[in-house]
């Protein structure tokens, strides 16, 4: 059914949809609260995803401006479960999703594991409502018992697409007589519920895209609300729920505009007053192509696993598309918090027109993520918690063979200067970066001869008489020649040296620029525990 009607989206009957702007979005605003289309007590939104895959970017982005707009107007964020379609559930899907959430922020105010007063939040318990419901509008003659099978369906299908026409159910069984429902029943034969559609054209009020107006019994068949196994479609069951959970705004994505004219229907045949329709435009990748549940590489897990802060991809989604009061040159680039972000949240300020998420601005926002958390001494001290985390997962099988370096002033020292050279914190357990973290162990210098100890003890020397203003990269060659020169030494064969006892490498940077990432205070730490080891060494041959 999600397939259909998303194709159905991108067909010639998308283009029938008439975008009528009669007012001002600013105008649109201030009458979302004139209650003209239902009355409401509190604002309640409801993100309502179903537990077929990971969350993505898209899906992201609905929960976020439900989140915001909520919270904005002190209401209340609902997670409810649309898991109707029990062919594509994907197990524990529904916990990860929570997890998600949670992760980037977006704690739900009510949810199938918080509960609330509304529950219960998952489609597939609250079935007895659904029949209760669809029994109701039976009585009415609103909807009516189909009988086709999935044969005739398949037929009517293949014969319209034939003829170059979109699909469409010809609504045969709308005109069965009373009798022959009966019959049909009495002899057992399977049946699914359709609900009539109007030929009227039909005028709504969407609060980002202005006055729509669509004519659906003219370009769709009668829809399906409750399937032969007895679970309700997604039009039935969105409907009854976000009546019997007292929705008062519904923000979801455009791909689901064509249907709200449905859904309005729907509410009017059970007598129910609809909530207020705001549809989200479209974010696609930098190229244009659409988001896609098949992209592994934008599902939240993955975000998480690469090391992106939940910050940094907040700030990445609401970048593009608008609907934020920020500056509008600011001094330099920042990180909005989930609160400033609640503040400056106007639902008029969202453009209606497609927008392009620039893949390179989120490597950006993470950066700026951390250089901000360096800022804040709570935050320095989960950035070191989790550079001792990833380094000790990264070179766990050295633990017993090598030491490392997890001292918390260490840490702190080479945040501080990579800062401005990583884009996440995993960059910095990069193999040209493994000398950071690893001291040389004893079998890594136990090849280097006892007359470099007086060389090493003569660099240590050196190094120890620089200021620390002096301890760069370029200060810090000219000394390393110099040196080589006054003690007749091969510049190439004093690098090694030093390469070995303060990495422990073979590759990696250049000798001064390690030497000047460490630190003066590092390196020379470093010199001091290869002289000790090697003279321990060499003592016991």
């Amino acid at each position: 059914m999600l397939e259909s009607r998303l194709k159905m989206a991108n067909s010639c009957i998308y283009s029938k949809i008439r975008f009528i702007h009669i007012f001002p979005f600013t105008t649109l605003c201030k009458r979302q609260f004139t209650k003209t289309s239902r009355e409401f007590d509190a604002v309640r939104v409801r993100f309502a995803p179903s537990p077929t895959g990971h969350l993505h970017l898209g899906g992201l982005r609905t929960a976020l401006y439900n989140y915001l707009f909520a919270k904005s107007h002190n209401g209340k964020f609902i997670l409810r479960i649309e898991d109707t379609d029990q062919s594509r559930l994907i197990a524990g899907a529904v916990d990860k999703l929570e997890r998600d959430l949670q992760w980037i922020g977006l704690t739900p105010d009510e949810s199938p594991t918080l509960g609330g007063n509304y529950g219960p939040y998952k489609q597939s318990e609250r079935l007895s409502l659904y029949r209760e419901q669809v029994k109701s509008i039976l009585e009415t003659e609103a909807a009516y018992y189909c009988f086709c099978t999935d044969h005739r369906l398949n037929l009517l299908r293949r014969e319209t697409l034939r003829a170059g026409q979109v699909p469409r159910y010809d609504n045969k069984c709308r005109h069965l007589s009373k009798a022959e429902v009966r019959e049909r029943l009495a002899k057992g034969d399977q049946y699914c519920i359709r609900f009539k559609l109007s030929s009227n054209e039909e005028t709504f009020e969407d609060l980002v895209y202005g006055k729509i107006s669509y004519n659906i019994g003219q370009n769709e068949g009668d829809p399906v609300i409750m399937k032969s196994d007895g679970y309700p479609t997604y039009h039935l069951a969105n409907v009854v729920d976000d009546h019997f959970m007292d929705i008062s705004h519904v923000l979801r994505g455009v791909e689901w505009q064509i249907s709200t004219t449905k859904h309005i229907l729907l509410y009017r045949a059970f007598g129910w007053k609809p909530p207020l329709y705001a549809h989200l435009p479209l974010i696609l990748n930098a190229d244009g192509t659409k988001l896609s549940k098949r992209q592994g590489d934008i599902t939240i897990e993955n975000f998480y696993k690469e090391g992106i802060f939940p910050e940094a991809l907040l700030n990445f989604v609401t970048d593009a598309g608008g609907g934020f009061i920020k500056d509008i040159e600011p001094a330099k680039p920042r990180i909005y918090t989930l609160q400033e972000l609640t503040k400056q949240f106007e639902l008029s300020r969202i453009k209606p027109s497609s927008c392009r998420l620039s893949q390179d601005k989120l490597p950006e926002f993470n950066s700026l993520v951390i250089r901000q958390k360096l800022t804040e001494e709570e935050g320095s001290i989960v950035l070191i918690q989790e550079v001792k985390d990833l380094v000790s997962r990264t070179y766990k099988d050295r633990l017993e063979s090598q030491r490392l370096l997890l001292d918390d002033d260490h840490i702190m020292s080479v945040l501080l200067w990579s800062q401005d050279r990583i884009n996440k914190l995993a960059d910095l357990v990069d193999s040209n970066f493994a000398f950071l973290w690893i001291i040389p162990s004893q079998n890594t210098l136990q090849n280097i001869s006892s007359s470099n100890i007086g060389v090493l003890e003569d660099v240590k020397s050196c190094l120890s008489g620089q200021l620390e203003s002096e301890f760069h990269r370029e200060d810090l060659k000219k000394l390393l020649k110099n040196f080589a020169v006054e003690k007749h030494l091969s510049f190439s064969e004093l690098m090694k040296l030093l390469r070995s006892v303060v990495s422990g490498l073979k590759e990696g940077p250049g000798v001064a620029e390690m030497m000047e990432i460490l630190g003066q205070m590092s390196t020379l730490a470093r010199l001091d525990h290869a002289v000790t080891t090697l003279k321990r060494l060499h003592a016991d041959n």
